[in-house]
C-alpha cells in the first residue's frame, strides 16, 4: 500500500471519530467479528413551530460501524426504503448476519441513518407531513410471498426468503414488526434527506452510497447536492421508472425523470416541462417494460458525470420488469451506469428485499466487488 493510500485509510477512520458520538457497543458480538465501536450521532435539523415552543425538525439519526482494521478508502452510507429504518442493514428477520456488518467485516466504515421524519429521526405532528403505513397484506405480496401472491411475469421465481413470507410465519412477523410509518409525500422526504444527506456527508467526507427501493430517490438528490462528495451509488431496485410509478403510466410521477424535486440538467432548465420525453416504441424483452425516456438530445445529468453508479434488480421482485429504464435514463443523460440483474451473476430467486434473504451475503460480496472494480 502506498503512502497515499495509507493516509486515505487514516483519514476514513479519523472521520468516524473525530465527532462526538454516544458508543453503542465496543464488544464483538455474533454479529460484529470486525467492529471496534458501534456508535451514533444526528445530522441537520433547524427548530420550528411557534416561538413559545420549538421543535427540533428534519434531524437524522446515523449508526457507524467502524471495524477494527479500516481497508477501505471510502466509508458505506446505507439508506433504507419506504416504511423500513437502519434496522434493514442489521442483521435478517431470521437471526442472521445483516449487510451492515458484512460490509464492516470487510473493513469498511459503515454509515447507517433513519430518514428525517422516520424511526429515530423525530416526526412532529404540525410541521412534518401526512404518514402512510404499508399493511402485512402489501408486504406478503410484494415483498415476502409474490410466489404466491405476486401478479408479475417473474414473481413465481421467488425462492429466497426463510420462512413461508405469509402472516403467522414467524419470520415474517419478526419482519413485520420492523415496519413503521413514512412520510407520504415523496417531494418532502426528497427535501427533507437532501438536506440532511448533505449534511452527513459534509461531516464523515466522501463516501459511497447505497440506496434501497423509495430511497434510490435520496441517493440522487444528495448526489446532486454533494457531487464531490458522492464517490458512488449502488442503486438496488430504485423507485421507478422514470417519469411513472411503478410498471404503470398512472398516476405520473417523478416528474425531473428520476426524482420528484429539481436537480440540475445541462443544458440547464427552469422547468420540469423541458424536459421533453418519448416512449419506446417496444420493450427490450417480453416481461419488460417500453420505458420513457428523454426526446433526444437528452440533457446530461450535470452533477452526476463523474459518479459512478450501479443498478441492480434480482430475478423475481416486481421491479424486475422496469429497472432497465433508470439505468437506461442515466445512461442516456451520459452517467456511467451499470446495469445488473442478479441472475447475470448467477444469484437467483430474489425478491424486493434481498439484504434480508437467504443469500443476503453473496450479494453483498458481489456489490463489494463493483465498488472494488469502479469506484476509485
Amino acid at each position: 500500500m502506498n503512502i497515499f493510500a495509507s493516509l486515505k485509510l487514516a483519514a476514513v477512520a479519523a472521520a468516524a471519530a473525530l465527532f462526538p458520538t454516544t458508543v453503542i457497543s465496543e464488544t464483538a458480538g455474533i454479529n460484529q467479528t470486525a467492529l471496534a465501536t458501534r456508535g451514533m450521532f444526528f445530522v441537520g435539523g433547524e427548530y420550528a413551530g411557534p416561538e413559545d415552543n420549538r421543535v427540533m425538525h428534519g434531524q437524522m439519526y446515523v449508526e457507524v460501524l467502524t471495524p477494527k482494521q479500516v481497508t477501505q478508502p471510502y466509508p458505506l452510507v446505507l439508506i433504507h426504503g419506504a416504511a423500513q429504518t437502519a434496522t434493514n442493514w442489521m442483521m435478517t428477520p431470521d437471526g442472521r448476519k445483516g449487510w451492515a456488518d458484512y460490509f464492516a467485516d470487510q473493513g469498511y466504515v459503515v454509515y447507517l441513518v433513519d430518514q428525517p421524519a422516520r424511526g429515530r429521526s423525530a416526526w412532529h405532528p404540525g410541521i412534518d407531513g401526512e404518514l402512510r403505513m404499508y399493511s402485512a397484506q402489501q408486504l406478503e405480496r410484494l415483498f415476502t410471498a409474490p410466489e404466491v401472491l405476486g401478479n408479475w411475469p417473474q414473481a413465481k421465481l421467488h425462492t429466497q426468503w426463510p420462512g413461508t413470507g405469509r402472516m403467522g410465519d414467524s419470520i415474517f412477523d419478526a419482519f413485520y414488526a420492523t415496519q413503521v410509518e413514512s412520510l407520504k409525500s415523496d417531494v418532502e422526504t426528497q427535501e427533507l434527506a437532501r438536506k440532511a444527506g448533505a449534511a452527513l456527508l459534509d461531516r464523515i467526507g466522501p463516501a459511497v452510497l447505497i440506496t434501497h427501493s423509495q430511497s434510490g430517490l435520496l441517493g440522487w438528490v444528495i448526489a446532486d447536492a454533494r457531487p464531490d462528495l458522492v464517490k458512488g451509488i449502488i442503486a438496488i431496485e430504485p423507485s421507478g421508472p422514470p417519469f411513472h410509478n411503478s410498471a404503470k403510466d398512472n398516476p405520473p410521477a417523478r416528474e425531473y425523470g428520476i426524482t420528484d424535486i429539481a436537480v440540475a440538467y445541462d443544458p440547464p432548465i427552469s422547468g420540469a416541462t423541458e424536459l421533453q420525453r418519448e416512449r419506446q416504441t417496444e420493450p427490450e424483452a417480453a416481461d419488460m417494460i417500453a420505458c420513457t425516456l428523454q426526446k433526444e438530445p437528452a440533457r446530461k445529468l450535470a452533477n452526476f458525470q463523474d459518479i459512478p453508479v450501479l443498478v441492480t434488480v434480482s430475478e423475481a421482485s416486481y421491479h424486475a420488469p422496469y429497472d432497465h429504464c433508470t439505468a437506461r435514463y442515466l445512461q442516456q443523460a451520459g452517467v456511467p451506469a451499470d446495469f445488473i440483474r442478479l441472475p447475470e451473476k448467477g444469484i437467483h430467486g430474489n425478491g424486493h428485499m434481498m439484504m434480508l434473504e437467504m443469500n443476503n451475503l453473496e450479494i453483498a460480496k458481489m456489490l463489494s466487488g463493483w465498488i472494488q472494480q469502479k469506484v476509485n
